[in-house]
């Protein structure tokens, strides 16, 4: 008896920032996704020295790194018959973008490919559909290095924003006050590793909490980083540099970020009446903040069910980007065999058995609203614009 498995192989990358990212997806029946490989080379080490991404250095390494990570994920999924390639298009930094989407159009050319653009912010969102199914309405928490947003999600490809940060984001005054106490860059695995090293508080460090009891759902975290400043200023140079006060401004930093962004999070949950809370980007790796909300969700709204994405994709990566990729894929009539299937293939016996073979227009499908020669790059995309 022959077993004839029916999917679908995404290659997706990912340059929005300074990782430069590639990865295999193979999607089988009734949306189940499995990893095939999730390369992701990184550049912090070029700017740490800056202390922070500089854009036109993160471009040049993008376009060395790019054919490298592509060519080492084909290989770690044993070099797949790819049927569809997905790219971010926003947000992000323009020249990080339009390194990848020109990379991606002129593989896409070469192979006969579609290719499909994806919402960098989305692409977050759907990390936790990979190896779960998230109920709807869900509010999301978007926390990262340059986004800070609560957004309602009826369902996937319907969001609306409700709050975001007026100025830093969460994860930039993690690098910001990580400076300030001459910790280096990314601040914020350093400042949880410091943190977590704290035994017990002998300074009197009381940081504000922004805007935590204002009637809305927005953030602003510059107060607390130029409130950082001062309580390090007015110390004297002996106690700046003592390990002590190092862990506990962590710890006060660290915990004021997690009070303001619980907080706003679970009163839109209740005001909106959801089913879940989906927590994503790279903040979301923070183990604190992690366990924090699950304490939170179960005793303030314990209907509530919280999701999480494995740690190894709440940072950028291209597996999230391909998920994205492939939900916000646009279909022919003709290959919408079944509700629960997106896809449809023919079969031809060769050499190795049974192979699927492309549909004869796929090569010309449109793909996220637009022919793949008009995608580009849009540095502030916005969560539910169209691409």
């Amino acid at each position: 008896m022959i077993f004839v498995k029916i999917y679908m192989l995404i290659l997706a990358i990912e340059t929005s920032c300074d990782d430069t990212c590639a990865a295999v997806i193979k999607i089988k029946k009734n949306r189940k996704f499995e990893i095939l490989s999730n390369v992701i080379s990184s550049q912090v080490k070029l700017h740490s020295k800056y202390g922070g991404v500089f854009p036109s250095l993160a471009k040049r390494e993008h376009q060395k790194n790019l054919p490298i990570v592509v060519r080492k994920a084909l290989k770690e999924a044993k070099n797949p018959k790819i049927n569809l390639i997905a790219v971010t298009s926003g947000p992000g930094l323009e020249p990080c973008l339009w390194t990848g989407i020109n990379f991606s159009k002129e593989l896409a050319r070469k192979m006969k490919l579609p290719i499909v653009p994806v919402n960098h912010i989305e692409a977050h969102i759907l990390a936790n559909v990979i190896d779960k199914k998230p109920v709807f309405p869900a509010v999301c928490l978007i926390v990262s290095g340059g986004h800070t947003q609560i957004i309602l999600m009826e369902k996937i490809g319907e969001y609306k924003i409700l709050g975001e940060t007026r100025d830093d984001a969460a994860g930039e005054c993690f690098d910001k006050t990580a400076r300030i106490l001459g910790l280096g860059y990314p601040g914020g695995p350093i400042v949880a590793k410091k943190a977590a090293e704290l035994k017990s508080k002998k300074l009197k460090i009381n940081l504000p909490r922004p805007m935590i009891h204002q009637k809305n759902y927005d953030f602003s975290f510059s107060g607390l980083k130029t409130a950082v400043l001062y309580e390090f200023k007015k110390r004297p140079l002996k106690i700046r540099k003592s390990k002590q006060y190092v862990q506990e401004m962590c710890a006060e930093i660290q915990q004021a970020i997690i009070d303001v962004l619980i907080r706003k999070t679970i009163i839109a949950a209740r005001d909106y009446r959801v089913k879940s809370i989906i927590l994503s980007g790279g903040v979301a790796a923070n183990e604190e903040l992690r366990k924090q909300f699950q304490s939170a969700t179960s005793n303030q709204c314990s209907k509530i069910t919280l999701s999480l994405p494995p740690k190894n994709l709440c940072t950028d990566n291209a597996a999230m980007v391909a998920v994205a990729g492939y939900l916000n894929t646009e279909l022919p009539k003709e290959a919408k065999v079944r509700k629960k299937m997106k896809f449809s293939f023919d079969w031809q016996k060769g050499r190795r058995g049974l192979r699927p073979l492309l549909p004869p227009r796929f090569h010309k499908w449109k793909l996220g609203k637009k022919h793949w020669k008009e995608i580009k790059a849009n540095a502030n995309l916005k969560i539910g614009e169209k691409l």
